[in-house]
Order: structure tokens, then sequence, then C-alpha cells
């Protein structure tokens, strides 16, 4: 079923609102104020709260709009259609915009605080219209053991010879290891991992990328070395394990963490001691440079729940002569009921939750510490919303927010928050 309508405005997940017979349609690859052709997911006449559907014809576009810079993720009327990049139709600036509208949405209707986003996208993205960004990549072998996507509404496999989202080195590790040439199970899964080359690459051991295949190594090293310059020119280097997790844009490591220790020191004041709390610490990107970046003396505590990573973090600490952290394994709501006396009033807290957010009984035990600034870091704005909630009520203000748009081309987005009491 097509229907012709007038899209409204910005959702969620990458897609516009519009009205069909009164009924709330999510469209897929539209923009607000366009005239559209929409042909609805099937089935259309079910009783549904609302439907779903993708634009086929644009009759009036908007000035955001340009031709998909990736076609084969454009929609399925272009011959698109295998995912990874809903906004793949919105220009580079439309994308901050919209990601920017879509932060505050979230906050203002789920976080109760009326505050304007800013989203920043990072130098060179625009240049390159949102490609040549990821460091990881993942695909699954077709039938005939050729890398490849699904096509959304299908069970078709898409083979791919390329990988336009990622960077130049990672697309040169598949050239070399001839990823695209196939050979692989039928349904296994592929991952190709590889650090981007910047800061002091001239002591980054070799081989230093990894291909995996159904978790394990066909080629490269299990063991990974990532790298991440402050811009006073401190440099930090990390291991991380291959199938885990890591930053993907190939520079947001660095834009994360400069942000975030700028953050940090601006509270702390110059104090000559501070305690802080890094929680969901990871292979210990913040907790590296909080450490040793931020007062004269510093003592950290560290929880993740990955017990890879928290391995992997403590031996980038002992490679860093790092001694201030006590860096711990376990469920982080779990652990803070046993903090350390010396390490239980934090000055910040630092936390990168997953995309479900920290939720009630964290935030509640962060305020119960004592802490008078904590520094949210969030790839889920509606998630990262919720907690503003809880923290708001729990008496803290949000001080500071902003957006980088670490993922281009797609709807998602990461976002830092300061909150002060």
């Amino acid at each position: 079923m097509t229907s012709q309508v007038r899209i409204e405005r910005y959702a969620d997940q990458g897609r516009c609102i519009a009205h069909i017979d009164g009924r709330v349609v999510f469209v897929r690859f539209a923009l607000p104020g366009e005239l559209v052709d929409v042909r609805l997911d099937e089935p259309h006449d079910r009783d549904d709260r609302f439907w779903t559907g993708e634009v086929v014809e644009v009759l009036e576009p908007s000035d955001d709009r340009v031709d998909p810079a990736w076609p084969l993720a454009g929609p399925l009327a272009s011959g698109g259609g295998v995912g990874g990049a809903d906004m793949v139709h919105v220009s580079i600036p439309g994308q901050l915009r919209w990601k920017s509208a879509s932060i505050e949405d979230q906050m203002k209707r789920l976080g109760h605080v009326d505050v304007d986003v800013p989203v920043v996208g990072v130098p060179g993205d625009g240049e390159r219209r949102g490609l040549g960004w990821r460091t990881r990549i993942e695909m699954i072998a077709d039938d005939q053991g050729r890398p490849s996507m699904r096509r959304r509404e299908s069970h078709v496999r898409v083979p791919l010879d390329a990988m336009p989202l990622a960077t130049d080195a990672l697309n040169a590790v598949a050239e070399s290891e001839h990823v695209w040439d196939g050979g692989f199970k039928p349904g296994s899964q592929i991952r190709l991992a590889v650090p981007e080359p910047r800061g002091g690459a001239s002591t980054v051991p070799e081989p230093n990328h990894a291909l995996l295949v159904d978790g394990e190594l066909r080629s490269g090293t299990r063991h990974l070395t990532e790298t991440m310059t402050l811009n006073d020119g401190h440099e930090y280097s990390y291991t991380v394990d291959a199938g885990g997790f890591w930053q993907v844009h190939r520079q947001a490591p660095n834009v994360l963490a400069n942000e975030v220790v700028d953050l940090v020191r601006r509270r702390l004041d110059g104090a000559d001691d501070a305690t802080i709390w890094d929680l969901y610490s990871g292979s210990g990107l913040f907790t590296l440079p909080l450490a040793t970046a931020t007062a004269k003396r510093t003592h950290m505590l560290s929880i993740e729940g990955a017990k890879t990573a928290v391995h992997n973090a403590r031996r980038n600490l002992k490679a860093a002569g790092i001694e201030n952290v006590q860096a711990l394994i376990g469920d982080v709501s779990k652990t803070l009921r046993h903090v350390p006396k010396r390490l239980a009033r934090p000055d910040v807290v630092v936390l990168d939750p997953p995309r479900a957010g920290a939720k009630r009984r964290v935030c509640e035990q962060i305020a119960e510490s004592g802490a008078r600034s904590v520094v949210y870091v969030a790839c889920d704005p509606a998630s990262l919303a919720r907690d503003t909630a809880t923290l708001t009520g729990l008496g803290y203000t949000i001080a500071y927010i902003r957006g980088h748009d670490i993922y281009p081309n797609t709807h998602h987005v990461e976002t830092i928050a300061l909150f002060t009491r």
C-alpha cells in the first residue's frame, strides 16, 4: 500500500512522523516538511497504534536531502536496504540538527528538563560525507561464503566488496586479507577490527588488526593496541580485546576523553587531592587520563562488569606505571555496596553506561556518595534522559550538555552531560 503524505517532524531511530487517516506513521528515509510517497510495511491493514513505512518517491524534497553517499544503505526503492546507515539521505549539517532536536526532545519528555543541546561533528567527517570512520565492522557470510549484509524485509544477503563506512586502514586490511574474496563458511559471523593509526604509531606493534570468524582469530592478533592523545600532548596506550568494546569511530577516543578530562579538571579547579570514580570503565579509556591528568594527587576507583576488559585495564594501568587506581570487576550497583572506605566519598563520578543507562539504583548510589559532580557519557539519549530525571530528583542540576556525532550517517549520537550539586 502506497500513500502520499506530508512529513511532519523528526522521530526516533532515524525516522520521521506523518499521519495517514489519523494514524501515526513512522517513515524511514524522510525529512520534515517533505511531500513523499510512502509504502507501508506489511501487513498494512493491522490495527496497531502506529504503522511504519518507507519513502519510495520524494515529490517535494527538503533542503537537507542529499543523494545517499552509500546507495546500498539507502531506500529499498532505490536498490538499497542493507541498513547500517539510516541517515545516509541527510546532509551532514542536517544530521547534526536532527540529532540535536532528538536529544532535546528526549530530555524534555523523559528528563523533564528544557535544554539546548548543540551537536558537533568530528573534523573531516563532513568532507568525507560521513564515510570512512568505522574501525570495527561485522558481517555474515552468505550462502556462497561471501561477506554480506541482509537486505531489510527479506532473507536476501547482499554481498559486499568494500565497506564505505570503514576507515581507509580497515579497508586496506580487508583487501590484504582477501576478505572480499569470500571463502567463509556460510552463515559464519565475520568481525574485522583495525585500530586507527594515530599519535605514536611507530610504537604500535605489528600486526595490529584482527579478523575474527565466529569469534575465533583468523588473522592478526587478539590483543589490539589503541592510542589516545589529550590536547596537552599526553599520550596513552591501551591493550584491548579484538572481540570486545572500544569506541568505533576513528577519532572518538580522542574526542570523548578530551572533553571528559576537561570537565573533570574544571570541576576540581586545581585541587591538590581528589577522589574519582570511573563507572562502566571498560578497558580504561577514561581511567588512565583521569588518574594522571586531573589533580596533583588522585585516588581512583574503576568498576566494569566485563572480565576481559578489566584484565586489560589493569594491564594498561601497569604498563603506564599508574598505581593510584583500584580497578574492580563486577556489576556496578552490587560493587558500589562495598567500596573501600578511602574511596567512598568521590569528588567527581564519571560514568559511561551501556545503552540501557545507569538506571535508578546506581544514580541513587552516586547521590549517596556525596559526589559534587557527575560526568555522564551516554550512547542513548532516552536512557540519559531517564537517568537525568532521577539525578535531578536527587538534588543535581544539569550544568552542561553537548552531543558528539561520532556515528555519522546513522541515527546514533554520543552525549556528554555534567551534573552538579
